[in-house]
């Protein structure tokens, strides 16, 4: 099997390098390219004649616009490499036969009410990024029913900057945080993502599986309730902190107003996913502890 990943270098990507690396003959590209194959997606045409070049059997997209802020000045970058570069590649995996995994967002559902979205809920996303992996996702459907697009929220890493990072860092050098409460989902670890992605690509030998699916951690929680478990896991492990778990105070989003408008409701549902592949899908509390681990070891043999 030849794989071609696109977006190595991202949270996702860097997992995916490790996940997929056992399933057979694999590509990875980062914005820069290589070996004269192109990666950069605000180069639609260019990604689309490195599929030509490649033939892969898989294609795996991790390369996204992720800038939600920025976006909205921007949304021509925006709509290129979340919507048009999707096409072409989709295309192009329709013309040589491959199979097509692409990442999508809570961020196309309008956060209203508290349910958590089915695939199937009516979308309406609030801000241009979203818009703009929304038009990608119909976009893919449109040029190749060979697709798998997986939905997924809140992504981190041990590797780059996350929203736990950030929370430490505020910790360390303020006694009092002030965080957004009423805005709630699953934070999802790229290592899930790109194990989950792996399963679903070897299943296809026996199950070809297509279409949309959820594919979050289990469980649920605000950022106010994310960054105190942040800081008390942190605070048992022995990180000195100016503000512990209780000097989180929590406050609306309004009091917190952003360029771009986020969904209070971000909960996806999984049953979808569990019910077609068996996966069990970790608490999101587990994902985040073991994150933690990871960046507290990090920092302590650093310092």
């Amino acid at each position: 099997m030849k794989i071609l990943l696109f977006g190595m270098g991202g949270q996702v990507g860097w997992e995916l390098r490790r996940s997929l690396a056992p399933l057979g003959e694999l590509i990875a590209l980062g914005t820069s390219g290589a070996n004269g194959l192109a990666g950069d997606f605000r180069q639609p045409e260019a990604v689309a004649a490195t599929v030509r070049a490649v033939r892969p059997d898989v294609i795996v997209n991790a390369a996204a616009y992720t800038a939600v802020d920025k976006a909205e000045t921007d949304p021509a970058t925006a709509w290129l490499v979340n919507a048009l570069a999707p096409a072409a590649i989709a295309r192009e995996a329709s013309a040589c036969g491959a199979l097509l995994v692409h990442y999508s967002t809570d961020y196309v559902f309008d956060g209203s009410g508290s349910k958590p979205w089915l695939e199937t809920d009516a979308v309406g996303p609030l801000n241009v990024y979203g818009v703009s992996k929304l038009q990608g996702e119909q976009l893919i459907r449109r040029n190749t029913d060979r697709h798998l697009i997986l939905r997924t929220s809140w992504v981190y890493a041990a590797r780059g900057d996350n929203f736990a990072k950030t929370m430490l860092r505020l910790a360390r050098q303020r006694a009092a945080l002030s965080v957004v409460a009423d805005q709630v989902g699953a934070p999802t670890g790229a290592d899930l993502l790109a194990d989950v992605t792996a399963h679903l690509i070897g299943a296809q030998a026996t199950r070809a599986l297509h279409g949309t699916f959820h594919a979050t951690a289990a469980g649920e929680v605000s950022w106010h309730g994310y960054a105190r478990f942040v800081l008390a896991r942190a605070a048992a492990g022995g990180v000195a902190l100016m503000a512990g778990p209780d000097a989180v105070a929590a406050i609306p989003s309004k009091s917190y107003p952003t360029p771009a408008q986020r969904p209070l409701n971000s909960r996806l549902d999984t049953s979808k996913l569990r019910r077609a592949t068996g996966l069990v899908l970790p608490h999101w509390q587990d994902g985040v502890a073991r994150m933690l681990a990871q960046v507290i070891t990090q920092e302590v043999t650093t310092t």
